[in-house]
């Protein structure tokens, strides 16, 4: 079985079985691929103690990356190749599908292209090297203001692909023929992102995402980051904290 599902932030209250009481028939070669913003932050005893419990359950999580995680944390993890693609092992069935990768799982193909720019710093991006960090930092806090982000903290620049990432995407779907089964994004293509938001500002990844839409055949394709749950087209299904099954 193959389910997905949207961002977690670091909440998986949603794997529990209050909420998902049939795993108790799964076992590890059953999934669930989350869109991005999984909660790979910081490394903290809290953050272990869940990585952990997700270990612990019956089934394997798969999640591809959002703009919420820690980045340098994660490129510094070995490469591995899992089902024809290459991932990141957080625990032996907590599995980060990276970038630009194909996947045979359950007989069908999963294209993944994790990623998204942050929509939620408009009162800017603090370097904690400049000398007036704490003294911008404190003005923001007095004056209410919470839509920022720190540099290295709580926003790395890799939250967007960079060129290398990009070239191995179109390489890999060039040798898949142009043709898979699944796409899982976090973000959406620029066209799909505009009916969400009329004030959506287009950005390299929406940008290259929307050519893979207009040149790939694929059956269903779903995203996260917007934080929501609706088929948005025949085609294109944005998740956030329910889980559905679809193989």
């Amino acid at each position: 079985m193959v389910y997905v599902t949207g961002d977690c932030h670091g909440n998986y209250q949603r794997f529990g079985m209050r909420y998902l009481p049939g795993q108790k028939a799964m076992d590890r070669d059953d999934y669930i691929i989350v869109c991005g913003d999984f909660g790979f932050w910081s490394d903290t005893p809290e953050e272990e103690y869940w990585l952990d419990w997700l270990e612990k359950k019956p089934f394997t999580i798969l999640w591809v990356d959002g703009n919420h995680e820690n980045f340098i944390r994660l490129n510094k993890l070995p490469v591995h190749e899992w089902h024809g693609g290459k991932v990141h092992f957080i625990r032996p069935h907590v599995i980060h599908l990276m970038r630009g990768q194909l996947y045979s799982i359950e007989g069908h193909t999963f294209f993944t292209m994790g990623g998204a720019q942050s929509h939620d710093i408009e009162d800017g991006i603090l370097d904690p090297e400049a000398a007036d960090f704490e003294e911008t930092l404190q003005r923001l806090r007095n004056q209410g203001r919470k839509r920022f982000r720190i540099l290295g903290r709580s926003w790395w620049p890799e939250e967007l692909p960079s060129d290398a990432e990009y070239m191995e995407a179109l390489n890999t779907l060039e040798r898949a023929g142009w043709r898979v089964d699944y796409v899982i994004t976090h973000c959406a293509p620029t066209s799909i992102a505009r009916t969400m938001n009329r004030h959506y500002q287009p950005d390299a990844l929406t940008d290259f995402l929307e050519l893979v839409n207009k040149k790939l055949d694929f059956q269903c394709w779903f995203l996260g980051h917007y934080h929501g749950n609706r088929v948005l087209t025949s085609k294109h299904i944005l998740l956030w904290d329910q889980i559905v099954q679809i193989l």
